[in-house]
């Protein structure tokens, strides 16, 4: 299980990412460019020291990130056809969440082999991405029993 994040704009948001994926023992990947710069201060205050001890590969880009991947490309999207709920997921899955600011293009989208929404109540668009990223996350590894977790 691996976690991707497409072209993301607030560090805040991926130093948390990388905190969860830290904490849960899954690596990160990073398709660039990035709404900021790498070792920005905001990142670091919300990784905390856990940000040092997760595995993270930068991608110049897309197409980069595309071809260098294996695994099943699971999107997490508003859009998604199945609900978290009911899909099945795998151990080399990559859980792939777009950028706060627009989500990924329809041509990122179409490669997406599965694509999962969150339900959420009548009204509401969206959870914020690090709080998606921290859900599905934990249910992907609860289903695929996958995690280096001891409890």
């Amino acid at each position: 299980m691996r976690i991707a994040l497409y072209e993301p704009d607030i560090a805040g948001n991926v130093g948390t990412i990388l905190r969860t994926a830290a904490c849960f023992g899954v690596s990160v990947d990073l398709i660039e460019p990035m709404g900021f710069p790498w070792g920005d201060r905001a990142l670091r205050r919300s990784g905390m020291d856990y940000a040092g001890s997760v595995a993270v590969s930068r991608h110049l880009d897309w197409a980069s990130f595309n071809k260098a991947r294996t695994g099943r490309l699971v999107l997490a999207t508003t859009r998604g056809a199945v609900d978290l709920w009911d899909a099945r997921f795998e151990p080399d899955d990559i859980l792939l969440f777009g950028s706060e600011s627009a989500g990924v293009p329809d041509h990122v989208h179409a490669t997406a082999e599965l694509a999962v929404r969150i339900p959420l109540r009548h009204g509401f668009r969206s959870l914020n991405v690090a709080v998606s990223a921290g859900i599905i996350l934990a249910e992907s590894l609860r289903q695929t029993a996958t995690t280096t977790v001891s409890g």
